[in-house]
């Protein structure tokens, strides 16, 4: 990584001097980087955010911005842009007033002004709007003047709360897609903040997964996805079945877990001594059903609970080893005739699909 944008030493933040919201951390963001912090509510995700623009002050530790210690420069003298899920746009101001705010503020000239919130309106795709007041707009045309008023004096910097919480799917998507592009033409490091995995997994270069007030790993989305680093991210970064057993045998790529009376063999994510709790994690997708029994480790007798079909692919509930909560995703092209609620078939999975984690409180 090249010299970062923005560093967390060992950043921690207390409310009462008892707990904490967030604990020792330490993270590096590069420039031109969409990080996305990750995590469930008061996981710390959000305090972090707010560390970071100035509206908390940490308790111990160091923030970094440009290579300077900001704990005493104030949220306004961060040069940082920011957008909130509320837009918090002036109702009584019109869209381009609205957009001209940060720079109105900065004493710049008025000509400069005019170029300026024009070039913002069109990167948001909001040209000849300027004249609307934030009522007369959509939900997405609203979050899209946030978004411009936030990108109009060209920070180095932007951090997004929640941007799209307030939206629904389609314009959700809509807004994912816009924050994409603007990304990839900008260039400007943005740093994002929900509890929405599917986002995170779809506009980020980095996730951070906070739990608890901890950072519990940080990577790449495919990485997070397919090599999570405990239980938490495993079950939190997509969909998981997932079971609580007890190490029975382990060397170095394979291990064993008695889960009820069925023995699964897995890989181990970490050392683990025979006899430690554990959590077995399968991916839906990583089930399959009617398997050739040369290549699976794991082979069962099931039977159909249920299917859901969901366009690209169907869910399919089974019921085998003492549980009737196992997923599998079937893509749309293997859909097979037949298949149905009540059908006995052979589900079958690949030890080195089946992660094997240390047991989590």
């Amino acid at each position: 990584m090249s010299d970062p944008i923005v560093r967390f030493e060992m950043v921690s933040k207390s409310y009462d001097g008892r707990g904490y919201a967030v604990r020792d951390l330490d993270l590096a963001i590069a420039p031109g980087e969409f990080l996305t912090l990750l995590g469930p509510s008061g996981s710390g995700k959000t305090t972090s955010l707010m560390m970071l623009a100035g509206f908390e002050t940490p308790t111990t530790g160091r923030i970094w911005l440009e290579g300077r210690e900001v704990a005493r420069v104030p949220p306004h003298r961060r040069g940082l842009g920011m957008v909130f899920q509320n837009y918090a746009l002036f109702p009584h101001l019109t869209v381009a007033e609205n957009v001209a705010f940060p720079l109105s503020v900065r004493h710049v000239a008025a000509a400069e002004i005019a170029t300026r919130v024009g070039r913002a309106l069109d990167m948001v795709q909001l040209a000849g709007l300027g004249e609307r007041r934030p009522g007369q707009l959509s939900g997405g045309q609203q979050q899209r003047v946030a978004l411009a008023r936030a990108l109009v004096y060209d920070p180095k910097l932007v951090l997004l709360d929640e941007p799209l919480g307030a939206l629904d799917k389609q314009l959700r998507e809509e807004m994912q897609d816009e924050l994409k592009r603007l990304h990839a033409t900008l260039g400007v490091t943005m740093v994002y903040v929900t509890h929405d995995q599917g986002e995170a997994l779809t506009l980020s270069d980095r996730i951070a997964v906070f739990r608890a007030g901890a950072l519990q790993q940080l990577g790449a989305p495919r990485t997070l996805y397919d090599a999570p680093a405990n239980a938490f991210v495993a079950g939190f970064i997509g969909e998981s079945n997932r079971v609580a057993g007890t190490l029975v045998a382990a060397d170095t790529d394979r291990c064993s877990v008695r889960a009820g009376d069925a023995l699964i063999h897995g890989t181990p994510t970490v050392p683990l001594a025979p006899g430690a709790s554990v959590v077995l994690s399968l991916r839906p997708e990583q089930l399959r059903l009617d398997p050739a029994p040369a290549d699976f480790a794991n082979l069962a007798d099931a039977v159909v609970e249920a299917l859901t079909y969901l366009g690209d692919h169907t869910r399919v509930r089974l019921t085998f080893w003492g549980r009737d909560d196992w997923v599998a995703k079937l893509p749309a092209e293997r859909d097979r005739p037949g298949l149905a609620p009540g059908a006995r078939i052979r589900v079958g999975f690949r030890a080195v699909d089946a992660r094997v984690f240390a047991s989590m409180d």
